[in-house]
Order: structure tokens, then sequence, then C-alpha cells
């Protein structure tokens, strides 16, 4: 008797435990974060193709949406996420991790640091030196990239002299959290310095933005005769810009030099921006303060970017409280604006300005007509990205 009822019991806690575990990936599955990292995974069944590319590529493209990725596996607990990261890293480290392919350091491409973020959470859960090693291999790097004559990091070899918002992304937060995780500190004050300094040589008094790029030789057609800054506002720079302060946060010490002025920055531009926000809409424009200009456009990837920025440092405290109501309206119309349900159930997320930069071959000027007139895609990954971690802090 007792023996049968105790069967009974192992079984109906069995059934329960199941019941529950299925409640629960029910529960996620209509997630935002799920979803569009599920439609990602569908579109791109080799984590190396992300992007859309031909062949394996260490790019801060991949890095981006895979650190996002590695987030819904934190989230939900699924090892799937996780092992379609660990993928990637798997196709791309060699030698134990002592060399990446494709990846030349020599190069000093800073946009190649951002590849790497989600291996910090591979080697914490590991401690695996595969991990380590290619974490060492890309701080090398940063020990030697060519920097302007007060400081900033040069945004690559083939571009000298010039520090881009972008870069900022790129370099700061994994050189923050390189420091917190292996002791480094004299690296937080030189993230700082890298958002102050960018700040000091870009800012517009008259809008609040800042500009995409900065040359300190002004010898690039782009640069102002005067001040070396490219002519236009790009929102998706600004949005780099941003989401680098407010993730470097995380690994700054709260007593930390200089780490209140990033919060001054940050607290500042969160309110600039504001300001140009689209009237029916609730979205930002390819040229950030040129709302109505014939030829601009609601954006996603910058949008989405000050909406994970809005969420994120209202919720770390940062700003204030009030923007998390803000960001989570504004993300609200962005699903509603952006975000569409194709025939076979995956998600893509729409109007993605695919790329912009500053000089190069064929040369970029930065002038109005140059933003407007880069191709516009679907599922770009400076969107899904941003996208998926915006739906993580949000989407509950």
């Amino acid at each position: 008797m007792n023996i049968k009822f105790l069967s009974i019991v192992l079984i109906s806690v069995l059934l329960f435990g199941c019941g529950q575990k299925q409640q629960s990936q029910s529960a996620y599955s209509q997630k935002y974060y799920v979803r569009m990292a599920d439609s990602e995974m569908q579109r791109f069944p080799q984590s190396w193709q992300l992007d859309n590319v031909q062949s394996p590529k260490w790019n801060y493209t991949q890095g981006l949406v895979l650190q996002a990725i590695y987030g819904v596996y934190q989230k939900t607990g699924e090892q799937k996420y996780r092992d379609y990261v660990v993928s990637y890293e798997d196709t791309m480290l060699l030698d134990g991790g002592r060399k990446i392919l494709t990846y030349n350091p020599a190069k000093y491409n800073i946009d190649h640091i951002n590849a790497g973020k989600a291996l910090f959470d591979l080697y914490g859960d590991t401690h695996d030196s595969v991990y380590l090693n290619a974490l060492q291999l890309l701080r090398s790097q940063m020990l030697t990239q060519p920097r302007t004559t007060d400081g900033g990091f040069w945004h690559k070899q083939i571009y000298p002299h010039q520090m881009w918002l972008d870069g900022i992304y790129m370099g700061s937060p994994f050189l923050a959290e390189y420091g917190k995780t292996f002791g480094d500190t004299a690296l937080y004050s030189d993230v700082i310095h890298q958002i102050t300094l960018i700040a000091k040589h870009t800012f517009d008094p008259r809008t609040g933005l800042y500009y995409h790029g900065w040359d300190e030789s002004k010898a690039q057609r782009w640069a102002d005769p005067q001040r070396g800054t490219s002519p236009n506002f790009w929102s998706r720079s600004i949005g780099w810009y941003m989401m680098a302060m407010v993730d470097a946060l995380d690994f700054l010490p709260e007593n930390q030099h200089g780490r209140d002025s990033v919060i001054t920055i940050l607290r500042n531009l969160s309110a600039a921006i504001e300001k140009f926000r689209d009237s029916e809409t609730g979205m930002w424009y390819q040229v950030t303060n040129q709302q109505g200009r014939e030829g601009n456009y609601i954006e996603a990837s910058g949008s989405i970017m000050f909406i994970y920025t809005w969420a994120k440092a209202a919720q770390k405290g940062y700003i204030d409280k009030s923007y998390l109501e803000k960001a989570d309206h504004a993300y609200k119309q962005f699903i509603k604006t952006f975000v569409v349900e194709e025939a076979d159930g995956s998600l893509s997320v729409t109007r993605c300005c695919a790329v912009a930069g500053l000089g190069g071959d064929p040369y970029r000027d930065g002038s109005y007509q140059y933003y407007i007139g880069e191709p516009v895609v679907n599922n770009d990954p400076k969107a899904v990205g941003p996208f998926i971690m915006t739906s993580i802090l949000l989407d509950n």
C-alpha cells in the first residue's frame, strides 16, 4: 500500500515537473526576444552565417547578435541558444584561441574588438583557456592601437587620426569588462577618457547631439576645417555611443574618478534625443535632426538603440526613472512600426540602414545625401541585436 502510494506521488511529481517545464517554455515562446532569436537561427543555421556572409568572418555584427542571443540563453536557460554562440567560437578560434580566423590585430580595426564580447560569458561559465587566450589576444590589439595626440583610439589603421562614435561602442565596454574580469583597473580611466574625449570633440551645443566622426588632422574632405567634425548627425552612430556608455557603466566602479562625467553625458543626451522623435510613430530619423526633409526616413537601428539605452539606463538609475515608461511605450511603437511577421512565422525588423561610414573608397563624404542614399534592408544585425537586447529588458 505504501509502495503504491509512493509510486503515485512520484509519478505525480514527475508529471507536475514536466508540466511546469512545458509551461515555462510556453511562457517564453511568445516573447519577442525568443521569437527574434529563433528567426535569426532559422535564417542562419550556422552562426557564422549571420549578416549574410558567405564564409566565416570575425566581425562586430556577428558579435553583436551573438551577445544578444547569449542573453536569451541566460533569460530562458534553453541550451540551443548557448550552443549557437559556442558554435561560432568553435569555428573562429584557432590554436587554442591564440589565433582567430580572418582576424589580423595589425589592422588595428576597433570594430573587431566587439566580436569578442560573448567570450566573457563563455569564459566565466567554463574557465576554458581557449576563451581566455582569445580575450587576451583582443586585449593585446588595444595595447598598441594608434591614438590621437590627446589619447583617443583611432577607429582603424586605414582611418588615421579619426575617432568615430561607433568605435566607442566597439572598444569601451569590452575594455571595461576586461578590466573588471581580470583586475586590470587601469583600463577604467582609459574607458572614461575615450567616452569623454569624443564628447569634447563632437558635441554640438545647439542641438545637444554628437557628430558621427572627428578627424584630428582635418585632412578628410568630410572634416570641418575648424573643428574636424563630420557634417551630420547619424542616429545609429549616436545610438552606438549611448549603448557604449550604458554598457560600460556596468563595469566601472561607483567610486571611479570620472564615472559621474559619463553619467552626465548620458543623461543630457537621453534628454536631447527626445526632441527629435517623429510625432506620428515616436521613432527617429536616419539623419537625426532633419525630420521632414525630403528623403529622410525613420530608421530601425538607431531607434532601437535609443530605446535600449533609455530602458537600461533608467533601470540602473543613471537617468530619471520616468524614462523607463518612455522606453516601454517607445518599444511598443517600435514593434508596431518596424516588426513584421513573415508567412513562415518568423519575425523581421524592417527599414534598417545597411551601413554608413566616413571616407574610404568609394569615398563617403558624410553629407545628408550620402546618409539617405545608403541601402535600406530588413534584418540588419545592427537592429536585430539591440532589438533582442531591448526585448530582454522590457518584454517581461
